[in-house]
């Protein structure tokens, strides 16, 4: 197979002047890429000219690569790296040779092994601890791989799940162990659903991931989308079809199956509790709890288990009118007639604080993401077709652990719970929400019925409230100053009317569980901390790859069956 790189093609649409439609229409278009541009036919005959073959040498082509170039806007081009194969293995190599273009090479496809097993028999089936990202991936691989694993989650059935958590928006009560954060599929369950990483590939995981997501029900364009997300609504179905795969290969799932204690010997593990009343025989459990497990990580601290405060991220959630920020990316001609538009920003600002944009998601929600009774917390969610016609994103302020006076590696769960606290009193009960000219005022803004004042795009109750205060101060001014850096790049972006809810304040774990070169705990053999929760993952996929990575160090020990 060929590679061609870079391949760009400019978008040609009539769009005869500025178009006028209201954001409802905007989404009505998001299919303008794949039917204008993702022809094969248009492909075969821009890869065959690039190539100088003919038409007919051309036996298929695969899309590696996709992405919307707009930095030269009005001008849009679509770029492409394609793959090319040539009905002729020899003319493939001719045809590199001859091109004296840097962006064609020869190309083998990247195909993910799993490890051959070990020689040591297993004494009791392998324990997954969650089901989020990294213990739905580590489950299924070593299911997949005749390991038989059990998988224990504390939440319950995406079904079960999805009834408490809409239930609780529409003003039921809160249930500790069914919520946003718990419950099969984690808490990336109830998000934008984003599938890209930063985390490099070369052992193949990242592309097993994604095929495994498509294997599953997602669709193909996530394998070469550069920005690939599904959606919450694909992702349940994603998830509920991964765990029926896992029965089938003979593993067990257990759901409302709280692991309340460990029992070692000699610095080996034995067993777990479940629910304070049952014991689990076990050597190899892998804990893939998320990172809002709290009650988790002080058992943890309290049996010794190696862990340390980490850095994360504090902020608020901040929505904008989707078409505006369509019109800052793509230009006003083609701001309605392409997909919801994504952005990431950066700003230092002068109190030495990073400040910057985190689960950006385009034509999406705020949610209530609460997990704890009397506390307030905040995240973003959209659904596969990005249409609600509002974007919204964390802006997040970097603090660490001397920030938050780390006494212990708890601390920064303190600090995060003192916030939601603060939060929860603030929106008496609900989420507080605040128009970002009165916050820069330090006054309440109060319901509007003028047009021109968008009202919160948030799922869950929310009650417009003062936020200045939520934040500490030295956080508070790096917010604004970020803020006000931001519409330096999307015009509007600090505007009077733009929407913030508060508290974004479960951007990553601030805490991190010890493991060696081998993924396990140092004081506890078989014990392997694996994913977000236990600080080494920073998204669904780059959990998935971890949790992939404790499915593989537990094979190459051990064998199955």
């Amino acid at each position: 197979m060929i590679a061609i790189q870079q391949m760009k093609i400019e978008m040609q649409m009539e769009t005869k002047g500025e178009i006028e439609s209201d954001e409802s229409d905007m989404y009505d278009k998001n299919k303008v890429l794949s039917d204008i541009l993702d022809s094969k036919e248009v492909l075969r005959k821009k890869a065959a000219k690039q190539l100088g073959v003919k038409m007919t040498d051309v036996s298929d082509i695969t899309i590696l690569k996709h992405s919307i170039d707009a930095r030269k806007k009005p001008q849009i081009f679509q770029v492409y790296t394609l793959g090319v194969s040539l009905k002729d293995k020899r003319l493939e190599q001719r045809t590199v040779a001859r091109c004296k273009n840097g962006n064609v090479a020869l190309y083998t496809p990247r195909t993910y092994q799993f490890p051959a097993s070990g020689d040591r028999q297993l004494a009791h089936r392998p324990v997954i601890i969650g089901m989020g990202p990294a213990g739905l991936f580590c489950g299924y691989m070593l299911a997949r791989h005749g390991y038989r694993p059990i998988l224990l989650e504390r939440g319950y059935d995406i079904d079960t799940r999805t009834r408490d958590v809409e239930a609780y928006w529409n003003g039921g009560s809160l249930k500790p162990e069914s919520n946003v954060q718990f419950g099969e599929g984690g808490a990336g369950t109830f998000s934008d659903g984003k599938l890209n990483t930063l985390v490099k590939d070369k052992d193949g995981r990242n592309s097993e991931v994604l095929q495994t997501f498509v294997t599953f029900g997602a669709p193909e364009h996530i394998l070469y989308e550069n920005k690939p997300h599904i959606g919450t609504d694909v992702l349940r179905r994603v998830v509920v079809n991964m765990r029926r795969a896992i029965l089938e290969y003979g593993g067990e799932v257990r759901f409302g199956a709280r692991v309340t204690g460990l029992v070692t010997k000699e610095g080996a593990l034995k067993g777990v509790r479940v629910n304070d009343s049952e014991l689990l025989p076990a050597t190899q459990a892998v804990l893939a709890i998320g990172h809002s497990a709290r009650d988790t990580f002080t058992y943890l601290d309290q049996f010794g288990i190696p862990m340390e405060a980490k850095a994360f991220a504090v902020g608020m959630r901040v929505e904008h009118p989707q078409r505006m920020i369509n019109e800052c990316m793509y230009g006003k001609a083609y701001g309605n007639m392409l997909p919801a538009a994504p952005y990431k920003l950066t700003a230092q600002t002068s109190t030495g604080r990073g400040v910057y944009s985190f689960c950006m998601c385009p034509g999406g929600y705020v949610v209530d993401a609460s997990s704890e009774p009397g506390r307030i917390a905040v995240n973003g969610m959209s659904y596969s077709d990005r249409g609600s016609g509002r974007a919204n994103s964390a802006i997040i302020v970097q603090v660490t652990p001397a920030d938050y006076g780390a006494d212990g590696p708890l601390a920064g769960i303190a600090f995060q719970r003192q916030l939601e606290e603060k939060a929860f009193l603030i929106g008496n009960g609900c989420v507080p929400v605040q128009y970002y000219g009165d916050y820069k005022r330090s006054q309440c803004s109060g319901e509007s019925s003028d047009l021109d004042s968008p009202q919160p795009g948030v799922k869950g109750a929310y009650r417009f409230a003062n936020l200045r205060g939520l934040l500490p101060d030295a956080c508070e001014r790096a917010f604004i100053e970020g803020m006000e850096q931001f519409d330096g790049v999307i015009k509007g972006f600090a505007g009077e009317k733009a929407l913030l809810s508060g508290i974004e304040s479960r951007t990553s774990s601030p805490v991190r569980i010890c493991r060696d070169d081998t993924l396990q705990c140092p004081i506890v053999r078989g014990l392997y901390p694996c994913g977000e929760g236990a600080g080494y993952a920073g998204g669904i996929t780059s959990a998935a790859m971890d949790g992939i990575r404790a499915a593989e160090q537990i094979a190459m020990q051990f064998r199955a069956g």
